[in-house]
């Protein structure tokens, strides 16, 4: 067997569900109360320059 049909045949039964879990966990991720703070602040951080001008 070679390299290729190893790695193909761990993409067809595991990569799959490895994919499906990272992507449930980022997704959830973002849902955290820790996190929020951050993501107000990203989210505000295109408006800092126009406050500076203002004020």
């Amino acid at each position: 067997m070679t390299t290729y049909d190893v790695l193909r045949e761990f993409a067809d039964s595991w990569g799959l569900i490895l994919m499906g879990v990272a992507f449930l966990t980022f997704t959830g991720w973002t849902f955290l109360r820790s996190v929020s703070a951050g993501h107000e602040r990203a989210a505000m951080s295109i408006f800092e320059q126009e406050d500076e001008v203002d004020g």
